[in-house]
């Protein structure tokens, strides 16, 4: 009987994700010789276990990959990378960006990609309060923060909450840069060799390939682990975070993952390093 090698595989279970990886996980798709352990995590918790070198692939924040280049390399399918989706910072009517560095900033983690982006597009640091990204709405609203940084659903349902949006950090990026803004992408342990980095990329493609070409199957598995369970609200999100670059990422969309690390690089928010981001 042929040998199986089971690969630990990371993803959220924000919609764009599960619409990913849904025929992969539910053995739509096989690779050979390789058996899947899906971990389902937030984001935050998913960067936090690579840092630890626990998964074997695993989607992650670009924030992340900046800390975790000499042990993961980067795939070419699978990403969040577009334009008009960038984090926004949210507040109660009546607050400005004046005062930003003055108060309590909600992030969704330390290592993600909008937290980057906040201090890239801050002149001073921020006062900082991490927390899971599906509660900093409700913190906002509530006054237990004075400011939000939002990503995924919260795009869609901050005016629901009384919240206003005083900066889009992905408009702002795409003025500053002229690219589209990358959020997350997929890693692979360098351990593995290319070959088998090669092998899970092509896999992911299909897998996205199946959830496009069978509309509709993979509804209750997205439902199941989305935080937002508006039918319309999930549409429109894997409308936003999946698109071309999610099936392979173009020239233009590795240019924007090289210019944002380098950004990190110049403001010293990640450590210098001079491993390839790709194995193939």
């Amino acid at each position: 009987m042929p040998r199986i090698s089971e690969l630990s595989l990371g993803f959220s279970g924000c919609p764009n994700d599960t619409a990913v990886f849904y025929a992969l996980v539910s053995k739509r798709i096989e690779l050979p010789g390789i058996r899947f352990l899906e971990r389902i995590r937030d984001v935050e918790e998913l960067n936090r276990s690579c840092l630890q070198g626990i998964l074997d692939v695993s989607k992650v924040s670009f924030h992340a990959v900046g800390h975790l280049i000499p042990q993961y390399a980067l795939l070419r399918s699978g990403a969040a990378l577009g334009r008009g989706c960038g984090p926004l910072i949210v507040s109660r009517p009546g607050r400005s960006l004046d005062e930003l560095h003055l108060g309590r900033v909600a992030v969704p983690g330390v290592y993600t990609t909008a937290q980057l982006l906040l201090n890239l597009f801050s002149k001073e640091r921020c006062r900082e309060t991490p927390m899971l990204f599906s509660d900093i709405l409700l913190a906002v609203a509530e006054g237990t923060v004075d400011y939000g940084l939002i990503i995924h659903e919260g795009r869609f349902t901050y005016g629901g909450y009384g919240l206003v949006a005083l900066q889009d950090l992905g408009n702002w990026w795409e003025k500053e840069t002229g690219l589209p803004i990358p959020l997350g992408g997929i890693v692979i342990k360098r351990s593995h060799g290319a070959a088998l980095a090669g092998s899970v990329e092509a896999a992911i493609r299909q897998s996205l390939a199946y959830y496009h070409s069978h509309p509709g199957e993979a509804g209750a598995f997205i439902r199941e682990h989305a935080q937002e369970m508006d039918d319309e609200v999930t549409r429109r999100h894997i409308e936003l975070y999946v698109t071309a670059e999610t099936m392979a990422l173009s020239e233009e969309g590795e240019e924007a993952v090289r210019v944002l690390l380098a950004r990190a690089r110049e403001r010293r928010l990640i450590p210098d390093s001079r491993d390839p981001l790709f194995l193939t």
